[in-house]
């Protein structure tokens, strides 16, 4: 989802760092709008960092795109935290000086406001009325929390928790109209999705392995989205960071693994079930011949030759094995040759390994991997040859969705 989080002016702003990062691993985009006044307590880079995405206050920049509009149009949920008393007023007012508010005043998503200032600011009769016609406008409002204050001041007014925030919001955004609930969230009910992420490693030594770039990051975000279309689904991480797997939802299944062969007995295991089989891991095509018992030592200058022995094609296996109605879709990170560009060897790739489908990405000069973003183009073979079913760019997690509701259509027709 596309989140816009804006910070105003009060020493709370620093809280909302950590709610960036939080939404950001639960797979969400988030464009950070900060005040002015916000940006006297945290900086402009720090917010760009965490985020990913340019940051501006004003409703000069970019005048081309017209991007104070477009940011709340594109939004779905606007999210203000720490909102203070001069920003609910300003809201309130229908204001549109600066980006937040404009955003505020175009968004017809929902608006979530999370306020911070002193108590007796927060039970002045203007705050209250200001929260009172806010909240039977539509806007979600968070009661603050009761506690330390700037300088020796306690009492309600203090900015909620990082986590009590974006569980507040998330409810909020589940529980929206259906702007951000997909008409086809149940495209994939009762159907069951086997999905393999992250990137194998073949031990060389007790403490060494041969491996790959691959994080992860775009097989749990499929995982995410096929739950969110109402699949059952298993998904076997290959060394995918627990961080990521922690923000998956709770109903799928996950069985972590480290090499190809590990690998391939889940994916033969679990394809027998399932409807759709997306291979979205990184796997190895070399192995040691031999796994040293123990850490391995330099012996003088010289050199050190390994012998490597092929491993399993897992994906063309699926392929020979694949019942009647299954859908099988491979994924392709190619860097291109001199002689044949990224593209066409992905087309050579989805026909010689036989799948109905192939995910490919340009990967060259460190694109895509560990990034929380992507670009991607979905290839089906059919009776007649190649075609395209889409190209899709952007977060990892809203590509997912994208990319699992174009194999979803393809699994049904």
């Amino acid at each position: 989802m596309n989140i816009v989080l804006g910070v105003t002016g009060g020493i709370a702003a620093y809280k909302a760092a950590h709610v960036v990062r939080l939404l950001k691993e639960a797979g969400h985009s988030v464009r950070v709008v900060p005040t002015e006044s916000a940006l006297r307590f945290v900086g402009a880079p720090t917010w760009e960092a965490l985020s990913g995405q340019p940051v501006q206050t004003d409703v000069f920049t970019r005048v081309e795109e017209v991007e104070h509009v477009l940011i709340g149009q594109q939004a779905d949920l606007v999210l203000i935290a720490p909102a203070t008393a001069d920003s609910l007023a300003r809201i309130r007012a229908g204001m549109a000086d600066d980006l937040l508010t404009a955003t505020v005043l175009t968004t017809t998503a929902p608006v979530v406001v999370a306020p911070a200032m002193h108590t007796e600011m927060w039970f002045n009769p203007a705050t209250v009325d200001n929260v009172a016609v806010l909240r039977a406008r539509g806007v979600h409002v968070l009661e603050p929390a009761s506690g330390r204050l700037t300088g020796a001041d306690s009492g309600p007014g203090r900015l909620p928790e990082p986590q009590d925030i974006v569980d507040f919001a998330l409810s909020v955004l589940r529980e929206a109209s259906p702007r951000t609930d997909r008409s086809d969230s149940g495209l994939l009910a009762g159907r069951r999705v086997f999905i393999s992420a992250g990137g194998t490693r073949e031990p060389l030594d007790p403490v060494r392995f041969l491996g790959n770039r691959s994080s992860g990051k775009q097989g749990a975000a499929l995982a995410a989205a096929a739950h969110r279309f109402g699949a059952e689904v298993v998904l076997a991480a290959a060394n995918v960071d627990s961080a990521i797997l922690e923000t998956l939802p709770s109903g799928i299944d996950i069985r972590e693994v480290e090499t190809t062969a590990q690998l391939e007995s889940v994916c033969r295991e679990q394809a027998a079930e399932a409807d759709i089989v997306i291979m979205a891991a990184a796997v190895s095509d070399y192995r040691p011949a031999q796994a040293a018992g123990h850490k391995m030592k330099k012996d003088g200058d010289a050199g050190l030759t390994i012998e490597l022995v092929q491993n399993p094609d897992i994906l063309a296996g699926l392929v020979a094995d694949r019942r009647e109605g299954q859908t099988i879709v491979g994924f392709a990170a190619e860097t291109g040759s001199p002689e044949t560009p990224a593209d066409e060897l992905a087309r050579q790739k989805i026909v010689r390994k036989g799948c109905d489908i192939l995910v490919f990405n340009d990967v060259s000069d460190g694109k895509t991997f560990g990034h929380d973003t992507t670009h991607v183009e979905v290839l089906a073979l059919t009776g007649t040859g190649v075609v395209g079913l889409g190209v899709f760019t952007g977060e990892k997690a809203d590509v997912s969705v994208s990319v699992m509701e174009t194999i979803a259509k393809h699994a049904v027709e």
